[in-house]
Formats: C-alpha cells, sequence, structure tokens
C-alpha cells in the first residue's frame, strides 16, 4: 500500500479517483489547491504526489519548482495539457512520470507502482552502490560522492548518473535516457540529454572538451568512464 497525496482541483475528477485508487490497496490524501497540497506534501510524508496542472491558486509546474526545492518525493503529474514541449518541461521541473487526462484509474495505479518501484521507496535493500572510480552512487540514500566529497544532484541529474553508471564504459544513447530516465517514448527532445549532461559534467568538475567521466560519443550518446580507462 502507498500513501498518496491527490492535488486536483476538480471534484469530479477527484472523488472517483480517490475511491478507485482506495480500491487498488492505496491510503489516499486530496487537496484542491497548490498551497494546501504544498503544506500537506511536508505535513504528511506521502510516498508520491498526483499533481494537476490547472490548480486555481498557482500553476501546478510552479509548485512542482517549489516542491522539488524541499522534497524529494516523487511525482506525477496528471493534466489534460498533452502538448511535448510542456511535457518535456515539466519533466525537466522535475516530475517523474506525466500521465495525460483522460486516464483510467488501472493506468494511473501502473504508473504509480512503477515510479515507486524506481525511486527510493521502491529500491531494494539489496540494490549495491555504484562504484566508478572514484564516483559513489547509492540508490538507496539516492546519495553521490566524488573522491570523498558529497555531490549535490538534482533528483533528474541523479537519475540520469544511476542509469550510465549501471552500464560503465557502455555507448548509453540519448535515445534510451529518453526513455529510461525521463520516460519519454519518443525522440525530439534530445536538448534535454544535453542540457543535463552539461549541469552533471559541471557539478563532477569536468566539461565536454576536457571529459574524466562522461565521455560523448558524437552522432551516438553517452559513455560513463572511469578516468584512465577511456578508450
Amino acid at each position: 500500500m502507498a500513501r498518496l497525496l491527490l492535488i486536483e482541483d476538480d471534484l469530479t475528477i477527484r472523488t472517483p479517483l480517490i475511491r478507485a485508487l482506495h480500491e487498488r490497496g492505496h491510503a489516499v490524501a486530496a487537496a484542491s489547491t497548490a498551497m494546501t497540497g504544498l503544506r500537506d506534501a511536508l505535513d504528511e510524508r506521502p510516498d508520491l504526489v498526483v499533481l494537476d496542472l490547472g490548480l486555481p491558486d498557482l500553476d501546478g509546474r510552479e509548485l512542482l519548482r517549489m516542491l522539488r526545492a524541499v522534497s524529494p518525493v516523487p511525482v506525477i503529474v496528471a493534466t489534460a495539457r498533452d502538448d511535448e514541449t510542456e511535457i518535456v518541461r515539466v519533466l525537466d521541473a522535475g516530475a517523474d512520470d506525466y500521465v495525460v487526462k483522460p486516464f483510467t484509474a488501472a493506468q494511473l495505479d501502473a504508473r504509480i507502482r512503477a515510479v515507486l518501484r524506481r525511486g527510493p521507496a521502491g529500491a531494494g535493500t539489496d540494490d549495491p552502490t555504484l562504484v566508478v572510480g572514484g564516483l559513489r552512487i547509492d540508490p538507496r540514500s539516492r546519495q553521490v560522492s566524488l573522491d570523498g566529497e558529497p555531490v549535490e544532484l538534482t533528483p533528474r541529474e541523479f537519475d540520469l548518473l544511476h542509469h550510465l553508471a549501471g552500464r560503465p564504459g557502455e555507448v548509453v544513447t540519448k535515445r534510451e535516457l529518453l526513455t529510461e530516465v525521463w520516460q519519454i517514448p519518443y525522440g525530439g527532445a534530445d536538448k534535454t540529454v544535453d542540457v543535463h549532461l552539461s549541469w552533471l559534467r559541471r557539478k563532477l568538475g569536468e566539461n565536454a572538451q576536457q571529459p574524466r567521466y562522461l565521455h560523448t560519443v558524437r552522432g551516438v550518446g553517452v559513455r560513463l568512464e572511469a578516468p584512465g580507462e577511456a578508450g
């Protein structure tokens, strides 16, 4: 059973969705405004937030940014906005997944379970720390250190680094990263990967011209490799 917080202002959507998620074994709290939702997310510490974007007091994307600044709680955005650019913006702002209305409770439940399996609440106790050279990546605490010093990453930066570290020495395509890290099963948003790789490089103390860990393979993708092992 997951403890969910549903932030949705439309009563005709909120009420049946709460009932359906209850029937699937979840404990569901609800809020109808952004600021109430933010307060409940901090006070109640849910396992996952389901967030509508069209809220009466604040756009949901702004609420997502506020929430991301203070909490790592997984967030699924559930909205009628289906524009690809909007989807990319919301995922870049820190959403873990995106579902477009209308959707069934079964669809949402499947996405909830998938996100919780990926996130800290779903990480198994036997999931080992990944070590690549001086990089240590702990998926349980979602903490990263480089040569013994902590590295502060956003949730998306952590997911990107963790995915690459799971396949050290292999070239991972941007399409795979979009599918597996951003959960976008189509192309057209390579810039998203490039920008996050640039931010990640900066935090690892390197750049594309002088890479230590993150090596771009032009026209293909990126490879994570310990210094001295690249070839």
